[in-house]
């Protein structure tokens, strides 16, 4: 055992960093790993299917972690992309797929089995790609995500709809197997609710974090078993499991805990995958193989691609979104085993799907990064501005800028908001707030959002070089109005006050957040509460007081070195002088 582990990891050791220097994505190393030392290929290892049942568990370990992310608040959220925009995509993909598997000699029912199992895209694939380019929040990943979890609740009723299709498979027993499936389910989603928050907090007293571990492993192993018992997918229980503790104070911590072994297992995933690629099938049935191969990936993006589009998404991102969904899927294999022990389809066209799912796989990491080196789309027009006037106009709707629009709503004050980033403006407005995507820079903008009328503009954007050029747009164009601004650096606080913010009306981001942690770090070290507070008092009172003697010279280096030096002598002074009068008590 330890030589085929030494053997695995040196594979991975040393394809995975060749193919992440080539740009070429940590999955495809991973693949092309198992196929050199596979059984077709030097055949250092032979038994794929074996590597393949243990490192399943990858998948099992990354729907638990999936259905973590996932709270029931937030699965209804995305009920129109997860509901609306999978079922097409799934639903159309098998409908051409269907008629073309009825054409090349399978039954009708067979082929509507094939059709649906490989409409099915891989999860573990198209994550690990999205994840390694930071790609997950973008409009094609949050698109993908809500496709692809679509795909593995669809896999539920596959299983059950399988026998159903199958001669052989009697509907008494049929209906029996969905009983109990749907009865372990049920006890599932019950003891997750009233016993595993409970045991949790018990083994998190004792605090002794491997067996904490220890727990949460068994906690996704035990639910998994339950669900292959009662013939239903074990990544389906971990799912499960996942969703139930959502929203325990435990999520991060067993996200933490879970994270190393799900990612190794995948990990060994894929170069199983790779091991079981029989490519001496493409030697001796290359038409066939490659036809389905291609046709396969070519339907896909096909319909990704036609799917993204009709939910008013843009070329580029439907483009990613069907190159995500290129391939097929981990859970063809399961469906495919299933037919194969069903009888419903033949063995030999079976052993031809799972090579043509192989390669898509395969080639799914070339597909993307292909797409992902196109030149990114012309910027969507601006939006209209068609609102009237408001007594707040607030240019950046991020993190800050959100706490300050919820807070005025809820006191029922009008406001206006101006923000240029797209994606982030359809995140905002799917959660129901007022913001149009526009650059409050320009004159014509500033115009319809009635500015010159407006009381107060708030500029709540952190990058300095868009702030700066806001507040000059908004200076020109209405150059009494008060303007509060956030300011992310030192400097840029200084550049602000140039162009005529009032110290008042100007937050350092983070500045209170961090003195407020240095209080809590001396009374954490044993100073006394009120040492603490005068400490913070006096250091935020000078450092005013020196960014008003550096506002005379905000671009003069050498001045600004001087008058920070001068705080720090000033400050230490006092700080002594606190201490002595603190020690004479």
């Amino acid at each position: 055992m330890l030589e085929d582990v030494a053997l695995f990891l040196a594979a991975a050791v040393l394809f995975v960093p060749l193919f992440k220097r080539l740009k070429l994505g940590a999955v495809l190393g991973y693949l092309a790993a198992g196929l050199v030392i596979g059984p077709h290929g030097l055949g250092f290892a032979n038994d794929a299917e074996k590597v393949l049942q243990l490192s399943e568990f990858g998948v099992v370990l990354l729907l638990f972690v999936i259905g973590l992310e996932l709270q029931a608040s937030r699965l209804w959220h995305l009920r129109h992309e997860v509901f609306a925009a999978g079922s097409a995509q799934v639903l159309s993909t098998a409908l051409l797929l269907a008629p073309l598997a009825h054409y090349l000699g399978l039954a009708w029912p067979a082929a509507i089995a094939v059709g649906l199992a490989l409409a099915m895209s891989s999860t573990a694939l198209a994550l690990q790609m999205l994840a390694e380019r930071n790609e997950l929040t973008h409009k094609h990943g949050r698109a993908a995500f809500a496709i692809l979890l679509f795909q593995d609740l669809s896999v539920i009723p596959l299983l059950a709809m399988i026998p159903l299709l199958a001669p052989e498979v009697g509907m008494a027993r049929t209906w029996a197997d969905g009983g109990k499936a749907l009865t372990a389910v049920v006890v599932v989603i019950l003891a997750g609710r009233t016993v595993l928050r409970p045991v949790l907090r018990l083994v998190a007293s004792i605090g002794v974090p491997e067996v904490f571990t220890a727990a949460a492993l068994l906690v996704v192993i035990g639910v998994s078993l339950a669900m292959q018992a009662v013939g239903l997918s074990m990544s389906l229980g971990a799912f499960l499991a996942g969703m139930l503790l959502a929203d325990s104070e435990y999520r991060h911590e067993l996200q933490a805990d879970i994270e190393p072994f799900k990612g190794l297992l995948l990990g060994l995933f894929f170069m199983a995958v790779g091991m079981g690629a029989d490519l001496g099938l493409v030697l001796h049935r290359p038409l066939a193989v490659l036809g389905i191969s291609f046709g396969l990936i070519a339907i896909k993006l096909a319909t990704g691609y036609v799917v993204g589009r009709g939910t008013g998404e843009s070329h580029q991102t439907a483009t990613k979104l069907a190159a995500t969904l290129a391939q097929g899927g981990e859970f063809a294999f399961v469906l495919f085993a299933l037919m194969l022990a069903t009888r419903l389809v033949p063995a030999d066209t079976l052993a031809l799907l799972t090579v043509a799912v192989t390669i898509s796989m395969m080639l799914s990491p070339l597909i993307y990064a292909f797409t992902g080196r196109h030149r990114e789309d012309v910027p969507a027009p601006f939006d209209e501005i068609n609102t009237a006037e408001t007594p707040v106009v607030i240019a950046g709707f991020g993190p800050f800028g959100q706490i300050i629009g919820r807070v005025l709503r809820l006191k029922k004050v009008p406001f206006t908001v101006l923000d240029k980033n797209a994606q982030h403006v359809d995140f905002v407005r799917s959660f129901g707030n007022p913001v149009f995507y526009s650059d409050a820079s320009r004159p014509e903008v500033l115009r319809a959002s009635h500015v010159h009328q407006a009381k107060l503009f708030v500029i709540a954007i952190s990058e300095e070089v868009e702030s700066v050029r806001v507040l000059q747009a908004v200076r020109a164009f209405a150059p009494a109005l008060r303007v509060m601004a956030v300011a992310r650096t030192r400097q840029h606080a200084l550049n602000l006050m140039e162009l005529g913010v009032q110290p008042d009306d100007l937050i350092r981001r983070s500045y209170y957040s961090s003195l407020q942690m240095t209080q809590r770090v001396m009374l954490a070290l044993g100073f006394s509460e009120a040492m603490a507070q005068r400490t913070v008092d006096t250091f935020r009172q000078k450092d005013e007081e020196t960014l008003l003697r550096q506002q005379a010279h905000p671009h003069d280096e050498v001045k600004l070195r001087q008058t920070a030096e001068e705080f720090a002598r000033e400050l230490e002074q006092l700080f002594e002088a606190d201490q002595d009068a603190e020690d004479k008590k």
